[in-house]
């Protein structure tokens, strides 16, 4: 069986984390073959928006602790962070498509962190959020120093750092941490309803929006607003502007082909 699935169809591809008996917990394997993953939705022209969940009751638990215990395979922290989870992080924001983050059950540890480092984080009634890291004393990963205080802010990004409080999907939504919360019965059903909404929009627009807001992390603002005219000029030279402005002279829904 293999440790993540991919899926396409209408042009949206559904990655899942595949290996529910360790509530998807990060081995070497599932960590390359995800990056692999993500790097050919990101190559793959028919895929305009990717979707991001885990099998079984858990989104992911973060790092595999058999793999770091065992004398035989355990490769020392340096080494997945570089060659596991910090590419996967870079990966995630460097793909100009959007990605959806569908947390159905526990995210923990590295697993909440990859997915607050998606474009739009969306989670079932029974997902929770957890940064379990100091309860073994290690530090916070995966760019959850980056991201976490951003969407939440400082004071409680520390104390949820610090405290390891697990997080319910609806506190999460309350906190900022979030979008939105379906319920578990209409869940899946909602998740790919908005994967078939992003796909059906304007790619290239979206993709260029996404590389605004990785650059307004680190711009002041005067570099933002350079870039933004930088950029708005790209996307005005897009076939997708034309579709956008013709559809809306006509008065009918746009056709993007994300061009």
């Amino acid at each position: 069986m293999p440790s993540i699935e991919l899926q396409i169809e209408n042009g949206v591809a559904k990655i899942t984390l595949n290996r529910p008996e360790t509530f998807n917990s990060f081995n070497r394997e599932m960590a390359l073959l995800l990056q692999k993953t993500l790097e050919e939705c990101s190559a793959n022209p028919e895929v305009r928006a990717i979707i991001l969940t885990g099998s079984g009751k858990a989104f992911c638990a973060g790092q595999d602790l058999k793999e770091v215990t065992s004398p035989e395979l355990n490769l020392g922290f340096r080494k997945i962070l570089e060659e596991h989870y910090n590419p996967i992080i870079e990966r995630i924001r460097a793909i100009e498509k959007p990605i959806i983050a569908a947390v159905n059950g526990v995210a923990a540890g590295a697993g909440a962190n990859i997915a607050l480092a998606c474009d739009i984080v969306v989670a079932s009634e029974a997902a929770s959020f957890i940064q379990a890291f100091s309860k073994i004393g290690l530090i916070p990963d995966s760019a959850g120093t980056f991201f976490l205080p951003r969407l939440i802010g400082f004071q409680k990004a520390s104390a949820l750092m610090m405290l390891g409080d697990k997080v319910s999907a609806k506190e999460a939504e309350q906190l900022g941490m979030l979008y939105k919360v379906f319920s578990v019965e209409t869940f899946q059903e909602e998740v790919i309803a908005l994967g078939k909404q992003l796909a059906q929009m304007p790619t290239k627009a979206l993709g260029l929006t996404k590389r605004l807001l990785n650059q307004s992390l680190i711009h002041t603002l005067e570099e933002q607003l350079a870039m933004e005219s930088e950029l708005q000029i790209e996307a005005a030279e897009s076939e997708d502007y034309a579709e956008g402005v013709n559809a809306f002279i006509e008065k009918r829904k746009p056709a993007f082909k994300g061009k």
